[in-house]
């Protein structure tokens, strides 16, 4: 192999600096955070009573580790979380694909999408307790409508707006619409895929949670439900 130049040794070790950088930079911050929180609360400058504080925190988290309370609210809600991500994921892509086949459906469905998008997602989650009962399924479907609307409306956009030339090619080379969806269209929106789950995966918890407020015994939502009856 090659040895590196001297002017690519140089912009490795740049880019290793700035990595260090940006890491000591974010646990500063957050280190910052803490402290001042802990610093506020101490000196009353803020009520420990309200706000807390990390060390409290810390402690409290310890003993549910101690007696394993937490494991089980974690992992029921981690559960619910993945699930109903999953979900989302596949339908979404499924949907988007389905408008991508039918210009004529995608015309009639999109004002409909775009009412279901902008509706409150938090005032669905008691419907649809009052629609399918207090169970799991519930919740999971709770966090589904959080996200999968939104979801649906942008992988349908990236479906139409993908490089136009290459749809073109496709069909001189005498390819039919499925070739474009399998050559061009999936893989050119790739990016707005993954980029739709990092967005849905924290929608989904919310979802989750907000059901769990309503509708759960266990969880990390029932866990802050719970909590907040016992400080009152």
């Amino acid at each position: 192999m090659n040895k590196p130049s001297r002017a690519q040794e140089l912009f490795i070790r740049r880019l290793k600096l700035r990595r260090i950088t940006v890491c000591a930079a974010r646990v500063l911050i957050l280190a910052g955070f803490l402290f001042l929180w802990e610093f506020c609360a101490d000196n009353g400058i803020i009520d420990s009573f309200i706000f807390s504080s990390p060390s409290k925190i810390t402690a409290c988290f310890w003993e549910m580790v101690a007696d394993r309370s937490i494991f089980q609210h974690i992992s029921i809600t981690l559960y619910e979380t993945l699930a109903s991500f999953l979900l989302v994921t596949l339908f979404s892509i499924l949907a988007a694909v389905l408008l991508w086949c039918s210009k004529r459906l995608s015309d009639i469905l999109e004002p409909y999408l775009v009412v279901l998008n902008s509706l409150p997602k938090s005032a669905l989650a008691p419907l649809l307790i009052v629609w399918l009962g207090a169970t799991p399924k519930t919740i999971i479907v709770a966090g589904m409508s959080v996200a999968i609307f939104g979801s649906i409306m942008n992988l349908y956009t990236s479906f139409t707006t993908v490089d136009q030339e290459k749809i073109k090619l496709i069909y001189t080379l005498h390819g039919r619409r499925r070739h474009v969806l399998t050559k061009v269209v999936l893989p050119g929106s790739v990016p707005a895929v993954i980029s739709n789950m990092k967005v849905n995966i924290g929608l989904c918890l919310v979802g989750v949670v907000i059901g769990e407020f309503l509708a759960a015994r266990s969880g990390l939502g029932y866990l802050i439900i719970y909590s907040s009856q016992v400080l009152s």
